[in-house]
């Protein structure tokens, strides 16, 4: 049954799990230098844009923009400087507004067969261009070459499936109460929309912060992570060399302490007329206060503690593979990443076991430590996991204790008889930790899957569909993956979350009827 069941991260499913392992030449971060992109014929937009002897630039209404602020970006795998990046100014950010409002007086009336032609050009490029965008976010941001390819291939697939879906807004004619009256009810777009998105998966949620908005004929403001934007400049390259309009986009980022003037000057701009985010729950939280006061619809994709249910008759070995998945790709960085697994106590024994070949399989004990973006996020996972063992919790794979040569490196840690009172139960991680609980009963693994304030994605192991189906319907969640990993992520399907995790949905029809409007227009005969 789990072969039925499509999944977004098909291609990284279809690498052998053996191979997934750090000592492999694809699986090892590319350590970038001097001239970082050895493709520089392949079509980028500016060469002058693709070496570290000048700042990453900024895209303004479809030109380069070179600050006088600037801030340094840091490789987590080498721990050395990579580059310098442009740091867009509260100014700056108005004039890209400007911009985007004035190109949104002829984009909205670009007809479905323009907007398909840019976005497939843009997927032919992002296409041809994938080896040196790989560069970007490998260098950037420490991911591996599978999460790498996986970021750009989806891209590629969100871009091509998206293309034609602007031919397909529809509004609609219903029957009205007065005979001789008549009315139509259309969709429109809203205007210059605001997105900010991170740098985990920066080229998946970077472009998706503006494809849905600007196939439904908006003009987007699109902010960056200032971890990652060199990543978020080849976007803008991207869509320029596509063609589209000057205006229609421009991608910003920005020192750390320049956050709270940057954003706050973007939402505030009464041209500015929605907000999405992608991010922590917290940093979203702020985003929708501010939101909120200046009376602005958003839409957000927070943060997770996803839960894998494991039945005692699910397929134990494809279980444990899919669960160290789950929590472990990318060093757990990812929103929908498995934090809790609860296993019928019958199969326990049997299930860690197969967990542990299983996380060997992924990042080999003897193999590099897996990077992470930032020595703060290694830090937190410390925390929680020396509490959780001070607490009574068991470390089966790993060792809490363990410190690596690099502050930016942890090896994945599961601790079992994980109890409430421990910080490991309730808080997201965002790292390679997982929590190994057992269960007596369905009714109480949905229990403690429903147990926390996320509900972003999750995933149930059993033989038997309509079980799987009736624990999945229980679960207070975006999205429940039966006999697959709680990573997954599609351009055909709904993607967003309930609770803390947030609200609206990306992807698909429903990401396009986020960035439209209703208007009613009655007429009497």
């Amino acid at each position: 049954m789990a072969q039925s069941l499509g999944n977004s991260f098909g291609a990284l499913q279809a690498i052998p799990t053996a191979t997934w392992n750090p000592d492999l030449p694809q699986f090892r971060p590319t350590r970038m230098n001097g001239h970082t992109n050895d493709n520089s014929n392949n079509g980028a937009a500016s060469t002058s844009s693709t070496t570290t002897s000048k700042p990453v630039p900024l895209w303004i209404a479809g030109k380069e923009v070179q600050t006088d602020t600037t801030f340094n970006v840091t490789s987590p795998t080498t721990t050395e400087k990579l580059w310098s990046s442009s740091s867009v100014s509260p100014q700056q950010a108005l004039e890209a507004i400007d911009a985007a409002q004035t190109a949104f007086k002829t984009w909205r009336h670009a007809k479905p067969a323009e907007v398909r032609t840019i976005l497939l050009k843009a997927a032919d490029i992002f296409e041809a261009r994938q080896e040196e965008l790989a560069g970007y976010i490998k260098a950037e941001t420490g991911a591996l070459d599978g999460f790498a390819q996986f970021n750009t291939k989806t891209t590629i697939e969100n871009l091509r499936d998206v293309a034609g879906r602007a031919a397909n807004i529809l509004g609609e004619i219903p029957k009205t109460a007065t005979s001789g009256q008549g009315a139509f009810v259309f969709k429109e777009p809203y205007g210059v929309i605001f997105g900010a998105a991170p740098w985990n998966a920066p080229y998946i949620l970077g472009t998706r912060a503006f494809l849905y908005a600007i196939a439904a004929g908006n003009t987007a403001i699109l902010k960056g992570s200032e971890l990652s934007p060199r990543t978020f400049w080849a976007i803008g390259s991207v869509m320029k060399e596509a063609g589209l309009p000057d205006g229609v986009l421009s991608v910003l980022y920005h020192r750390p302490e320049d956050a709270v003037a940057v954003t706050n000057a973007i939402i505030e701009s009464p041209l500015v007329k929605k907000v999405n985010f992608t991010g922590s729950t917290l940093v979203g939280s702020i985003y929708a206060s501010k939101a909120g006061k200046e009376l602005k619809p958003v839409l957000m994709e927070l943060g997770g503690k996803a839960s894998a249910i494991v039945c005692e008759d699910a397929d134990v070995e494809h279980a444990a593979m899919q669960c160290a998945m789950g929590s472990f790709i990318h060093a757990g960085q990812v929103c929908m990443s498995t934090e809790r697994i609860l296993v019928n106590r019958k199969v326990l024994d049997q299930f860690a076991e197969a967990l542990k070949g299983a996380s060997e399989k992924i990042y080999a004990s003897n193999g590099e430590a897996p990077v992470l973006v930032a020595k703060a996020t290694v830090e937190k996972n410390h925390k929680l996991l020396s509490d959780a063992v001070a607490k009574g919790g068991k470390v089966i794979v790993g060792d809490v204790d363990t410190k690596e040569a690099s502050a930016y490196r942890m090896r994945p840690v599961i601790v079992s008889d994980v109890k409430k009172e421990m910080d490991l139960y309730y808080t997201e991680s965002f790292g390679p930790s997982v929590s190994l609980i057992a269960v007596e009963s369905d009714e109480e693994a949905i229990e403690i899957a429903n147990d926390t304030d996320y509900g972003l994605s999750g995933a149930v192991f059993t033989q038997n569909l309509g079980r799987g189906l009736r624990i999945a319907k229980q679960v207070d969640s975006g999205a429940v993956h039966i006999n697959s990993m709680s990573i997954h992520d599609e351009s055909m399907l709904p993607h967003g979350g309930v609770k803390k995790s947030g609200w609206g949905r990306f992807n698909a029809q429903w990401g396009l009827e986020e960035f439209l409007k209703l208007k009613t227009v009655t007429y009497t005969e």
